[in-house]
């Protein structure tokens, strides 16, 4: 109530000095302005005759003229003024109009009845938002449920053997894994995490992180969408050996966008948006959401466009004639690479021209662009991740 009393005041304050002029009426004028004029020609003919610049007949003709001027101005009755004064019933409605456009827009903008929110507040609520996650099991028993595939009957009873061979060869990786990837296509993500995790418990140290990659891919589109406890363990263990890893960065970060530190969120997606493959499936989900994340930790940030042709682009172009395709890419080429070598630019701009020489099957153009990102970009694992993959793309690495 105490805020609202404070908004009423204020609003009504604001509103009564914006009124207050189209109240005042004005004062008027009262006197003939011709007076005044007649009066300092007086004063002139007195400084003339003082200075002897003007007889005393012609000044005592022209004082007599002056003055008879004066006594008829004088009687003459002032010119009238309008006051202009605002019509009060106008100036009442223009301030209730103010007061209820001021309150109608913070009711649909505002927070009405919303307690205070002090930054401690949020932090403290974010992190037991973070501590008191579902979990895994209970995430995906909430989880809508995925339309069913679309596959042949055969390849239906092949999986459904495939469910019995596995649980009898708990110790075989090949059943598991096999048994992983097929229900993920079938978009059984719980059961294909389910399958990937005991794959790992199986591998054991032999585990890579490509495998741990996987089980949290899996676990995430089990829930939803949503990070749980624990495939948040799983990211953990991924950044514990690779820091720089794109999807462990990405999920990270979507696990503190989803408990209300879009801060943390911002920082970690910021490098990997900016400098990773935007056709990796991880880059682009953090490029989607960096700038709502942005705006709500309080940063202004635009997500830099990505130059210089595309992967569409040159997928495009191979169904053109040779002479078409070569003269498509080589001028998209020309101008990427005169950019770069005058502005520079993010690591995916430099993996885009080594493909794009690949294509053009300038092994050596590609060869001399990786070796010099490499000088560019080697202290950057994200970014070296992206030009070793467009290296390989364009068969320049052994």
């Amino acid at each position: 109530m105490l805020f609202w009393l404070i908004c009423a005041i204020l609003t009504l304050g604001v509103a009564g000095i914006l009124a207050a002029p189209m109240m005042r009426t004005p004062s008027a004028n009262v006197e003939n302005p011709d007076v005044a004029v007649y009066k300092a020609q007086l004063s002139e003919i007195a400084r003339d005759l003082e200075r002897g610049v003007l007889p005393a007949d012609e000044a005592e003709r022209a004082r007599a003229e002056v003055a008879r001027r004066l006594l008829a101005a004088s009687k003459a009755e002032p010119p009238a003024y309008k006051t202009n004064k605002t019509n009060p019933l106008l100036t009442y409605g223009i301030v209730a109009l103010m007061g209820l456009m001021a309150f109608g827009v913070y009711w649909n903008l505002g927070a009405p009845g919303y307690d205070d929110l002090p930054l401690d507040a949020r932090l403290a609520a974010s992190k037991e938002m973070r501590a008191n996650r579902p979990s895994q099991a209970e995430l995906e028993a909430g989880a809508p449920v995925a339309p069913p595939v679309d596959a042949p009957q055969e390849y239906l009873d092949a999986i459904a053997k495939l469910r019995v061979i596995a649980p009898a060869r708990p110790d075989d990786p090949e059943a598991w894994s096999r048994l992983a990837f097929h229900e993920a296509e079938l978009r059984n993500f719980a059961a294909a995490a389910r399958a990937q995790e005991h794959l790992i418990g199986i591998l054991a140290d032999a585990a890579t992180t490509e495998d741990q990659q996987r089980l949290v891919d899996l676990q995430v589109a089990a829930a939803n969408g949503l990070i749980s406890p624990e495939a948040e363990k799983t990211i953990r263990q991924i950044l514990g050996k690779d820091e720089q890893n794109i999807a462990a960065r990405y999920y990270l970060g979507a696990l503190y966008n989803q408990t209300d530190r879009p801060d943390f969120a911002y920082r970690l997606w910021r490098d990997i948006a900016e400098n990773g493959d935007p056709q990796n499936f991880h880059v682009a989900s953090a490029r989607s959401q960096i700038e709502d994340a942005a705006f709500r930790a309080g940063i202004d940030y635009t997500l830099p466009e990505v130059r210089g042709p595309s992967a569409a682009d040159i997928e495009n172009a191979q169904d053109m004639s040779q002479a078409d395709r070569d003269a498509m890419i080589g001028g998209m080429v020309a101008g990427l690479s005169e950019r770069l070598a005058n502005e520079g630019g993010p690591p995916s701009d430099w993996a885009r021209l080594i493909t794009a020489y690949g294509v053009l099957g300038d092994q050596d153009a590609a060869r001399g662009i990786w070796v010099e990102a490499q000088e560019v970009f080697g202290a950057n694992a994200a970014a070296m991740e992206v030009l070793r993959n467009a290296a390989e793309q364009a068969g320049i690495l052994e």
